[in-house]
């Protein structure tokens, strides 16, 4: 584990400078954009020369300089702002309550408060320029007796306070459409091209934004406008202008010219923060950081891809030193080599032990995950009892983590750890027996036979059947993920029978009457709510998000896929040390169990249905298809290997189930 220093060096070195790069170029387009809404905002059909000169006269005078300045310092913290809420796993919210709390959450609050004063000095920097009646809040006036006073101008105030409310709903929508969670995309592009591309959407989602925005606005200051009118009245002393209709009814709302610089001024707020966004997004994600395979000094290690792609924050560092192992292992044969080498002294190939052990894992956790969600799923939510929940909790660590843990042990045979029984309970009194969940079947879930049930019943302990299991078939049979076959079917063997393993009765503990007590009331409070229409909407799971919830981090796991993937493939006839062939075993049984997991996942609803993106938010939702993109990238990964190795895959050793499987990708049949 390395300090905090080390673990930070590649956001204060890489990330803050790719961050005001990102800023510098948003101030840079800043005089044009600026420029584009003074001629929309002063334009006139009429008398087209003289708008285009006073719009050059307004651009070299000192309030459009002042103005100036301060959108700059707005640029500057939108910029702080992105560097400081950005994620590269979205924050997916499965129900309505989810999302009600990420919104009430006291950082989100934060938020909302700053953007709502960005947003209002940005609306006072568009009626400084867009001048006129917008360009002062109070103005002189005469009351009815003749006498001079100071009089409230409420259409500079209308339009500082639109800006305060598209800068709130910005916040808001930022959460909702995970407007903070910067992807990366398949194919890389230059820096300009990126931005060109993406510049067409960028105003059509202001426009659009900006115009829901006012919309739902002027309702808002139709109801509740006479609170901060009387408000900033009474602050400031201002009166009000008799003369005039007050903008909070029907007359004062129906004017085309206030409405239209109300949507322009919203276009051109929302425009500034988007394209800071956008260039934000094209500097962490387009530009690809090469990190060094090995390196010659010891103060550097923690630099090098094997240290980095191992390290669990920065996020970031380890989601671009996975993109960059994807690489290298497609297009550097020189960096290849040094993944295959071996350290001297003492020739072991740290390298790549590093870098497929964190590999392995990744793909691990995700297979515990899927299993763990199935099981879920297959008992409709309810709990387990404590007994069934800590030895599934047992297997699964054990199970899962074998994988990674002891494929680099030097025995021959690399096998997955298989229990002593594999479809064997532990009995009270009993030796602690591991069973292999959560790859083989749960007995409570509809997926589990009476076979398989008759096979799961506790042995006794003087039985032959106890202990290590005496079949050498049954030894090196690896642990499903789910199957409703019986041992009988793999090694010909005929199961003991129910008559000949007696199943000692357990009597179950009894609770106490409280327990009992708060059990029953508990169950009446929850029927109880049930019967509420509000309840059930605010906690009711949201179709599909719990899915992508599943598969939020899953490009991290469609990297570790290609790097493993093309790394074996080009050990075929790179790796001179077979340092790649000692793990051959571990890696295709982990694809292999994964590959189960993610197809049984599919089967479930909501899962294969594929979401419709929305093309008028800002937000990127390439998040909600990931698990396609996964299951696509693990298929070709596996039939990258079996393309390359062919028939020499059957001198590789493992379960009779999981040759079963590759053999129907050597066959191109899956």
């Amino acid at each position: 584990m390395f300090s905090t220093e080390q673990s930070c060096w590649f956001i204060r070195k890489v990330i803050c400078w790719r961050a005001a790069a990102s800023v510098a170029w948003a101030v840079l387009l800043l005089p044009p954009i600026t420029a584009v809404f003074i001629i929309l905002s002063r334009f006139s059909i009429l008398h087209p020369i003289q708008t285009i000169s006073e719009c050059l006269s307004l651009l070299i005078s000192a309030s459009a300089i002042f103005s100036f300045i301060l959108l700059c310092g707005v640029i500057l913290m939108v910029g702080f702002l992105n560097l400081e809420y950005y994620t590269v796993i979205p924050t997916i919210a499965c129900s309505k309550i989810a999302l009600l709390g990420l919104l009430l959450h006291p950082r989100q609050f934060v938020s909302s408060l700053v953007h709502c004063i960005m947003g209002m000095t940005v609306a006072w920097c568009c009626a400084i320029t867009i001048g006129g009646r917008y360009e002062m809040l109070g103005f002189p006036c005469t009351q009815s007796d003749g006498s001079p006073q100071m009089c409230l101008n409420e259409y500079q105030l209308i339009l500082l306070l639109a800006g305060a409310f598209v800068g709130f709903s910005h916040s808001l929508l930022g959460v909702i459409h995970n407007m903070n969670y910067i992807s990366f995309h398949t194919v890389q592009q230059y820096k300009y091209l990126r931005f060109k591309g993406s510049l067409p959407l960028v105003v059509k989602c202001s426009a659009t934004q900006a115009l829901y925005s006012i919309r739902n606005y002027i309702v808002v200051y139709f109801f509740l406008g006479y609170i901060p009118r009387a408000w900033i009245c009474k602050t400031l002393n201002l009166h009000l202008n008799s003369s005039a209709h007050p903008l909070d009814s029907i007359a004062g709302l129906l004017d085309l010219s206030l409405l239209y610089h109300l949507w322009i001024s919203a276009t051109f707020l929302l425009f500034t923060w988007y394209i800071t966004l956008l260039l934000f997004r094209i500097f962490v994600t387009e530009q690809v950081y090469s990190f060094p395979v090995q390196s010659s000094f010891t103060e550097d290690s923690h630099q090098c891809l094997p240290k980095v792609v191992t390290d669990k924050q920065p996020m970031i560092l380890k989601f671009l030193a996975l993109q960059d192992l994807a690489l290298l292992s497609q297009h550097s044969p020189s960096r290849r080599c040094e993944v295959f080498s071996l350290s001297q002294p003492g020739g072991h190939p740290h390298n790549w032990n590093a870098i497929s052990r964190e590999c392995l894992s990744l793909l691990g956790d995700l297979t515990q995950r899927l299993v763990a969600y199935h099981d879920t799923v297959a008992t409709n939510g309810r709990a387990k009892s404590l007994s069934t929940g800590s030895e599934r909790k047992t297997s699964s660590e054990t199970s899962v983590t074998s994988g990674t843990e002891d494929f680099m042990s030097p025995r021959p045979t690399l096998l997955m750890k298989t229990p002593a029984s594999v479809f064997a309970r532990s009995v009270a009194g009993g030796p602690q027996s591991p069973m292999t969940a959560p790859f083989t079947p749960d007995l409570d879930s509809p997926f589990a036979s009476p076979a398989l049930r008759r096979l799961t019943a506790p042995v006794e302990q003087c039985s032959p059947w106890h202990g290590t299991v005496q079949s050498p078939h049954i030894m090196r049979r690896a642990p499903k993920l789910w199957s409703t076959s019986t041992d009988s079917q793999v090694n010909g063997s005929s199961p003991p029978s129910p008559a000949s393993v007696p199943s000692p009765k357990q009597e179950p503990s009894k609770p106490s009457l409280l327990a009992q007590f708060l059990q029953n009331r508990k169950e009446q409070v929850k029927n109880f709510l049930a019967k509420r229409v509000l309840i059930m909407y605010l906690f009711n799971k949201l179709p599909e998000a719990s899915s992508q919830a599943l598969f939020a981090d899953s490009q991290a796991h469609i990297w570790a896929l290609e790097g493993l993937s093309y790394l074996v493939q080009a050990s075929f006839s790179e790796d001179q040390f077979g340092v790649v062939q000692t793990t051959l075993p571990s890696i295709l049984s982990c694809m292999l169990v994964l590959q189960e997991a993610v197809d049984r996942h599919f089967k479930l609803p909501h899962a294969s249905s594929k979401p419709v993106r929305s093309t008028s938010s800002m937000g990127d939702s390439t998040y909600k298809t990931l698990r396609f993109a996964l299951r696509a990238t693990l298929k070709t990964a596996i039939y990258r290997i079996t393309t390359t190795f062919g028939d020499h895959l059957n001198a590789v050793q493992m379960s009779a189930e999981h040759r079963k499987r590759l053999q129907q990708f050597l066959e191109y049949k899956e």
